[in-house]
């Protein structure tokens, strides 16, 4: 006889999951004392909820399993229902505990009850309520299936109080085994068929079930073909930068020359990607629902394919399995499209030159030194902002799970998720870019970076504004600035009241040897990056913007 926390507890062991992010709550206290045996989770105590199912959507991005979160009823849930958004935008695996009141005040308004299922069905996969301490272990099977088959994503499971103090001798589950669809030999043959009489082709790729193994999948592929591909928006990390074959970042601030090569291809194959707003620059690039490239999309849902754009060519598979196919193919002779991904190339390297920002210390410059500076194992996250524009446009994304940055668009996400990858991978170096604006949303999580240890580099852009809102007010309404002005706390005193270190930094000369100490350190460590508030794009100054010259 185990009481319900402990079942659940063993069902996460069963499942594979070390890692568990949370914050504590009475209504899941059962599920507390079942972790405090359970030695082969790491459990991490967070400083807000919001913070806690953000480390738990990194962790799931970094290792490809569920990430786990627990968090208490009503306030808690809500605070965290930010993270189950993001795990839902970015298909990540996820599974979100809920702990709740007991079943025997349930539609009474207790203490802070609130509709579970109501609230996150929009936003989860799955949502449901665990009835009964015996239906545990199959409650989580279906949860774990559920979060990594088809396009992954969040799963929420509420916890009655009573349900998981309660006893019960049930059996366990055995550990999840999600199955995967793999291309037919027709949709091959076309794909061969149409690549041959091709002239001027592009790959985009992103999405979800990749690792490094498929990522080298892609670059044998793209290399026998001599087949130009983009990067979806934040999926940067699916090739390596540096491969001859990778032409560039469509996303944010896209090169004029590679959107382009998007809207004229007259074969786009898309490896994963969903084909969003923001890889498709508002859905210009790609008219929906009938694109005017012949469209072969790949998805391992077949929901997703025809849900916005209706393909020439499904592929219902895993990028794995469709690269296992493709790498079957004998790749044609002539390659007309040869001359154009070399130009796509050459442009993306001429992108990456820096064009000078005012100010005396440069965002072009930080990135710059500090891309010369990681090895090709570090990790970058960011949250949201105009700041993340030097990032994704200046920084070589070596290795495959290297960049941490929602597709949803989510401020606040860079610290979280950059203390799930120090403590998931201590190895290697970690640094997150936030602005002003963002790093306050989740900046406490310091505080969990500093109780457990693990080093990271913190870079706080602070320009006193909420920068993206700022640059759009300009454009629609010129002058009349309101609301997106802020008056900022001292950073660095912030970090050291932590337990970390850090400091401002005041000229372009002093870059390198501030990083150096940063990266260096011991304890986490807060850079701090006035620059000036004209430059607000890697492009466009504030007063160009505004039109005022």
């Amino acid at each position: 006889m185990r009481h319900g926390g402990q079942i659940l507890v063993d069902q996460l062991v069963i499942q594979g999951c070390d890692a568990v992010f949370c914050v504590p709550g009475e209504s899941y206290l059962a599920a507390l004392d079942g972790l405090h045996n359970a030695t082969s989770i790491k459990t991490v105590v967070c400083r807000q909820e919001g913070g806690a199912a953000m480390m738990a959507e990194a962790d799931g991005k970094l290792t490809g399993r569920p990430g786990v979160c627990f968090v208490t009823r009503g306030p808690g849930a809500t605070n965290g229902s930010i993270g189950v958004h993001i795990a839902r935008q970015d298909s990540t695996p996820m599974i979100y505990f809920v702990g709740l009141p007991s079943r025997d005040m349930q539609d009474r308004e207790a203490f802070q009850e609130f509709d579970l299922v109501g609230m996150f069905d929009a936003l989860a996969k799955w949502s449901a309520v665990i009835p009964d301490t015996a239906r545990i272990p199959e409650y989580v099977s279906r949860a774990f299936h559920t979060a990594v088959s088809g396009r992954p994503g969040p799963v929420v499971l509420g916890l009655p109080e009573d349900m998981l103090s309660a006893v019960a001798d049930v059996a366990d589950s055995r550990s999840a085994r999600a199955g995967f669809s793999a291309p037919s030999p027709t949709d091959m043959s076309v794909l061969h068929a149409t690549l041959a009489r091709s002239k001027n082709p592009l790959v985009i790729v992103g999405g979800p079930g990749w690792d490094e193994a498929v990522r080298q999948k892609l670059e044998i592929f793209a290399s026998a073909w001599d087949l130009p591909v983009a990067a979806s928006f934040r999926c940067q990390d699916y090739m390596d930068n540096r491969h001859v074959c990778y032409v560039g970042h469509v996303g944010i601030g896209i090169d004029g020359a590679l959107a382009d090569a998007v809207r004229t291809a007259d074969v786009l194959v898309t490896i994963g990607a969903r084909l969003g707003e923001m890889t498709t620059s508002g859905y210009t690039l790609v008219t929906p629902p009938n694109p005017e490239q012949f469209l072969v999309h790949v998805h391992p849902d077949g929901d997703e394919l025809g849900s916005v754009y209706r393909p020439d060519l499904p592929v219902v598979a895993s990028a794995s399995s469709f690269l296992d196919a493709a790498l079957q193919l004998e790749p044609v002779r002539e390659r007309p499209w040869a001359a154009a991904r070399s130009g796509l190339r050459d442009r993306f390297t001429a992108f990456r030159a820096p064009e000078a920002t005012p100010g005396d210390v440069r965002m072009e410059d930080v990135v710059l030194t500090l891309d010369d500076m990681l090895p090709d194992t570090a990790i970058v996250a960011n949250g949201a902002g105009n700041y993340t524009a030097w990032v994704h446009r200046y920084h070589l994304y070596r290795s495959y799970r290297t960049q941490l940055a929602p597709t949803a668009g989510a401020m606040g996400y860079g610290v979280p998720a950059a203390v799930a990858a120090a403590i998931r991978k201590p190895e290697v170096p970690v640094v997150a870019f936030a602005g002003d604006g963002c790093f306050l949303m989740n900046g406490q999580e310091l505080a969990t970076a500093a109780q457990y240890g693990v080093r990271l580099l913190t870079i706080v852009v602070n320009n006193g504004m909420y920068g993206t809102i700022r640059m759009h007010q300009e454009k629609n309404y010129p002058g009349r600035v309101m609301g997106t002005s802020l008056s900022n706390p001292d950073f660095v005193q912030y970090a050291r009241a932590f337990g970390g270190d850090g400091e401002i930094l005041h000229a372009t000369e002093d870059i390198r040897a501030a990083l150096t100490r940063g990266l260096a350190s011991d304890v986490p460590y807060l850079i701090e990056i006035q620059i000036d508030p004209q430059a607000l794009t890697p492009k466009q100054t504030l007063d160009q913007i505004a039109g005022i010259v």
